[in-house]
Order: C-alpha cells, then structure tokens, then sequence
C-alpha cells in the first residue's frame, strides 16, 4: 500500500472551523454576561452617566467626602480633571446645563487645596483672685481662641501679708462656670444678591493664546468665588461656562473665546445687567505688528 501524502492543511482547515465555532459560541449563542460589577469596569459613557449622578447627589446634599468615595470606585487617574472634561463636554452639547453645572461645582470641589491648620501651644494664666485662664490652641483655619476659667483651690492662693490673725473666714467661694466665646463672624455675601460689574479693561498680552472674554468672580470680602455660570451671547448663538475650572489661575476664574468681529453680550446667571458691546480689538506689537486683544471682567457679588 502506498501511503498518502494528505500535506498539512486539514490541520489548518479543523484549526480555522474550531476558532469560528469557539466564536460563535462565545460571542452569540451564549455570550459573557457581568453582573454586580465594578464601576471601574464600565464602558466610557456609563462611566459619564456614573459621574453625572455623584455630581447631582453632591449638589443636594454637599457630602464632598462621600462623592470622592463614590468617585474613587470608577479607578480614574485624576477625578478633577475627568469631571471637568465631562462638564465642558456637556455645556458645549448643551442639551444639560444643570447637569454641566454639578459636575463643575464638584470639580471645583475637589480641585481645591484643603486648609491647613496651626496649632499653638495653649497658655495658662493665674490671676490674683486665684482662679487660672487657659488659652486652647489657636486654629488658623478661621476658629477663633477660647478662654476657660476655672477656679483653684484654696490652698494654692497666696495669703496677703496685711491680713490679721483674728479674720473671719470668708465663705466658700462658687466654682465660676467655664466661658466659651462665640466665634468671630466672618463677611459673607448676601445671599440671592446679584453681582455688579467692579472692573472692565482692555488687555493686551502677546501671550495669551486668541482674544479672551477673562472673568473674575468675587464675594462681599473680595475673595475667588467657583462655580458661578457665566452666560456669553452674540447674534444667533449662546453658551454658558463656569468659574473655578481653571484653579491654576484662579477658584473664581473663567474665560471665553472670541471670535473677530463678533459682538458679545456678557451676564452673570446669578442676576445683574448684562454687558454689552464686547469685541476683539486690536493692539499694537512692539515690533510694529497686530495681534487680538482680550478683555478682563471683575463681578463682585454686595
């Protein structure tokens, strides 16, 4: 008998119909179901949907730690910036602005430092009436000092040296009651008021990148406000933004670009007349060239 040479490709043939089979069997006749699983292992736009309702819950309740740990389930490497990514992304569909604004105020959140506190030692002072003040520790973090009295016993107080030997006992003295002082108020601005124009100027800087609408928003003590929306419109077109996105420059900084020739209105969501007739205008280089100039708008909030 002679025997045949069949070569090597009904190998190659069984191994191309057991892959298409496996295929067919994994990916349609029964395919991988998950269940319970982690929100790290999400699909990108589940993990939006994700991050969008930590966002909305953080607006009602303010829980900021409870959102981090919510947060830190979907394995991000930086939650600021993904949540600020996902909130420009979503003002600029436009089809949700509460939702941009939530995911906005949460990344301001999160992307501010937290405030450091220093302790002092505490202090202990002996009047001469017997009875010592302790300083506690003063906080920089805004808590002001305490002052808690507490009386001594009476043989630790000094004997004048004019007393007389026939003396009538004096009555026991009440212990006096510890005294806490309320904490100093610090300006807050009020609530519901809306913000005024404090400052409008021209900028010309080469170095910033295209004309800029740049704003600046500030409470009643002059300090950064986040998350305050901006609303910028011209002829035929609208868009909103927040403060606080860019903390590099600054908690109360936002900016928009412009566009040459086109006229803009600016306001403030939070109520105030809008400003009106903003355009790109041109400055000078020192070499004799033109670039496009930004403006810089400060809103105080009385």
């Amino acid at each position: 008998m002679r025997e045949e040479n069949r070569g090597p490709w009904y190998l190659i043939t069984g191994l191309v119909l057991g892959i298409v089979a496996g295929v067919l069997f994994a990916w349609i006749l029964q395919p991988v179901r998950y269940t319970n699983t982690r929100p790290a292992s999400l699909r990108a736009d589940f993990k939006d949907q994700y991050r969008a309702l930590i966002a909305s819950a953080y607006l009602a309740d303010g829980n900021l730690v409870r959102a981090k740990a919510r947060l830190e389930l979907l394995g991000d490497a930086d939650m600021y910036q993904s949540l600020a990514i996902q909130a420009q992304r979503t003002l600029a569909d436009g089809s949700f602005p509460q939702e941009a604004r939530a995911l906005g105020v949460l990344a301001v959140a999160l992307g501010q430092a937290p405030a450091t506190a220093v302790v002092t030692p505490s202090t202990v002072i002996t009047s001469s009436l017997g009875t010592t003040a302790q300083l506690s520790p003063t906080v920089s973090a805004g808590v002001t000092q305490t002052l808690s009295l507490t009386p001594t016993s009476a043989s630790t107080r000094s004997a004048s040296p004019t007393a007389s030997p026939t003396r009538t006992p004096r009555p026991t003295s009440t212990p006096i009651p510890t005294f806490t002082p309320l904490p100093t108020r610090t300006p807050t601005p009020t609530q519901g008021a809306p913000y005024i124009l404090d400052s409008q100027q021209p900028v010309c800087d080469i170095s910033i990148p295209g004309p800029l609408l740049m704003v600046t928003a500030l409470d009643a003590a002059r300090h950064e406000v986040p998350g305050v929306e901006v609303v910028v419109s011209w002829d035929g077109g609208e868009d909103h933004f927040f403060t606080g996105l860019q903390p590099e420059i600054g908690p109360g900084y936002a900016d928009f670009s412009m566009t040459p020739g086109v006229v803009y209105s600016l306001r403030l969501a939070g109520g105030g007349p809008p400003i009106q007739n903003l355009t790109a205008s041109e400055c000078e280089k020192s070499s004799g060239g033109r670039y496009w100039g930004s403006w810089k708008l400060v809103f105080i909030q009385p």
